[in-house]
């Protein structure tokens, strides 16, 4: 039986996934930081339900012990994040983003991910076919931004991007740290979620595609990769 944890679960994109993965037969933990929520989204799928908060080191260090109690873990999804937006559901842009918008972007976005991935390293190496999904995004490849004839290259926005560029940074470096771990990114798509204020023009279905097929990539296929439904992407 194959365990696997998805971060930010109780809704959208990692509530799809955990459904999706539950119908494959993997044993589903929800990760969630609102207890009530979390609780209810689990019983929903037949999954089970650990609190976790990827902002908070104790939270985290918590839930892997649950996870190691209950016999370990074989998949990590990275699904947890947020992007900054104001009350006309508009992004920060270069001409009036903070620090302290990027600050508390990357704490979810990329320092949650090192955390997580600090707390799981130990139960994901005692797996036989140890797999992370860090779930990026398209707007998270420099070579699709700086691109004037790519439509990722007109969103104005500065810290979700910059977030994302890093996860995927993160994932080149412990895939070539771990190379007996399948570690990949992947691009959902532009999915209706309450992330983007649910303008999104992809379903949730839709954009779980490439995760939950990731999620159940082989012991011999790749890592250190960038994928989207069609295939690789650029960085």
């Amino acid at each position: 039986m194959t365990t696997t944890l998805i971060t930010g679960a109780n809704k959208g994109l990692g509530f799809e996934t955990a459904r999706r993965l539950i119908a494959a037969g993997h044993t589903v933990y929800v990760g969630a930081r609102d207890a009530e929520r979390g609780r209810r989204a689990a019983d929903e799928l037949g999954a089970r339900f650990v609190r976790l908060d990827v902002t908070d080191d104790a939270s985290v260090e918590a839930a892997a012990k649950t996870l190691d109690a209950a016999g370990g873990l074989d998949v990590l999804i990275n699904n947890a994040g947020i992007e900054t937006r104001t009350e006309d559901n508009s992004v920060p842009v270069a001409a009036t983003v903070t620090a302290d918008q990027m600050r508390t972007t990357f704490e979810t976005n990329v320092f949650g991910v090192v955390r997580v991935l600090h707390a799981f390293l130990p139960l994901l190496q005692r797996s036989a076919a140890p797999v992370v999904v860090n779930v990026s995004s398209g707007l998270g490849s420099l070579t699709q931004l700086s691109d004037p004839d790519h439509p990722a290259h007109f969103y104005p926005g500065i810290a979700y991007p910059t977030s994302k560029t890093a996860v995927n940074m993160l994932t080149v470096q412990f895939a070539k740290a771990f190379p007996a771990m399948r570690i990949n990114s992947v691009e959902p798509g532009f999915t209706k979620t309450d992330l983007n204020g649910n303008t999104g023009t992809q379903t949730v279905a839709e954009g779980a595609e490439i995760i939950v097929r990731m999620a159940q990539v082989a012991p011999d296929g790749p890592t250190g990769g960038y994928f989207d439904a069609k295939g690789p992407l650029p960085w």
